[in-house]
């Protein structure tokens, strides 16, 4: 691997990362190099996902705690101090969807697409920052939009509304702490196969709207991302600060 991607000796924090696109962060990060931390809410899963990483020989450890919560975030980053645990690298990649019309959409479900897609990346960023600062050696936080961090869709409003966010909220984290050699940026993923997305996969109709509208003529998979993530966790991209970098095989060239 090029010195310039090289993760060794990095550690590494994933939110939401027992499966889906946060699994394959991780991965792809402990194939760099990186000493990686999963996170969750469902203990059993995480642990799976912890104990099948060990199996590949990767350094992995695991940290139960919900990331829209203030309380269990501390908690969990003085547990990490406790233990000598030191966040290099932050993925916010926790999120959650809930599709239905505006004006039908009930505030409970509003606050909690909110607070776990954009409140949990400030609430777990401000612990990382504080601890990057401290030490003096710089860091890297990369928030995960989406293709509605910059076009809006129906029956997705606070999930746009979030994502829209995380794009300022990057910004706004390279504004305050680019000074700190710290770089805030940010992933868009097209449209990708996932567990959230299994329903939209197989949906005839969405599939060949999906697969007809973007230049690839296809969805794409998660191991994809990979490349992105590497770059942005890496000395490569150190002087890349406030971006957001869309991987949708072109979608959004085409709207």
């Amino acid at each position: 691997m090029h010195p310039l991607f090289d993760l060794n000796g990095k550690t590494a924090l994933v939110t939401g990362s027992s499966r889906g696109l946060g699994f394959s962060f991780a991965q792809g990060l402990a194939e760099a190099g990186a000493n990686v931390i999963l996170n969750g809410t469902h203990e059993e899963r995480l642990f799976r996902s912890v104990s099948d990483m060990q199996t590949k020989g990767f350094h992995v450890d695991g940290f139960v705690f919900d990331v829209a919560n203030e309380v269990s975030v501390m908690k969990a980053f003085t547990e990490m101090d406790e233990k000598g645990i030191q966040i290099d690298i932050l993925i916010n990649n926790a999120g959650i969807q809930y599709r239905k019309p505006m004006v039908e959409l009930e505030l409970e479900n509003w606050q909690k697409v909110i607070d776990t897609n954009l409140t949990s990346a400030f609430l777990v960023s401000r612990e990382a920052a504080k601890r990057m600062i401290a030490r003096g050696q710089g860091g890297k936080v990369i928030n995960i939009g989406s293709l509605t961090s910059q076009a809006a869709r129906a029956t997705v409003a606070p999930y746009t509304a979030a994502k829209g966010g995380i794009r300022m909220l990057t910004k706004a984290m390279a504004a305050e702490w680019g000074q700190y050699n710290i770089q805030a940026n940010a992933i868009g993923p097209g449209y990708i196969i996932t567990d959230m997305n299994t329903a939209l996969v197989e949906d005839e109709q969405f599939d060949q709207w999906v697969k007809n509208s973007n230049p690839t003529r296809r969805w794409g998979l998660p191991e994809e991302l990979a490349g992105t993530v590497i770059y942005l966790s890496s000395s490569a991209s150190d002087y890349v600060n406030g971006q957001m970098i869309f991987v949708d095989g072109g979608w959004l060239a085409v709207l």
